[in-house]
């Protein structure tokens, strides 16, 4: 899960990469973004064969990126998609894209254990 503020400030990254759900708990989603406090914050929730939830931008593998409050905005060399609530959108590997919200933005991201969600890639957001 990520929560993320406008895209125009510097900010600090809180970055959880504990899974804080294990399988069959119920994951309560407005709860969790409801509590958070933090400018830009990342948490793990759920193992789901290798996928993890984490913000990151990579060439090297898909990400899938929904929406769940909020506008996200996700650009690509040449122009800009825009997601709302229940759209999402899959960055394959391979197309530079970054990841940013122009407002208080709660989302769920899908990406393998094996990215660092720090961003480690040239082009990452």
């Amino acid at each position: 899960m990520t929560c993320a503020p406008p895209h125009r400030r510097p900010v600090e990254y809180a970055t959880h990469l504990d899974v804080r759900f294990p399988p069959l708990e119920r994951i309560h989603i407005q709860k969790l973004a409801e509590a958070c406090r933090d400018s830009w914050y990342n948490q793990t929730l759920c193992r789901v064969n290798e996928s993890v939830g984490h913000w990151h931008s990579h060439d090297a593998e898909d990400e899938f990126f929904y929406v769940v409050e909020g506008r996200f905005l996700i650009d690509l060399d040449g122009r800009t998609v825009e997601l709302w609530p229940r759209q999402g959108l899959v960055a394959p590997k391979g197309v530079r894209h970054r990841p940013r919200a122009p407002e208080r933005t709660v989302i769920l991201m899908v990406e393998t254990a094996t990215i660092s969600p720090t961003g480690t890639t040239e082009g990452a957001a």
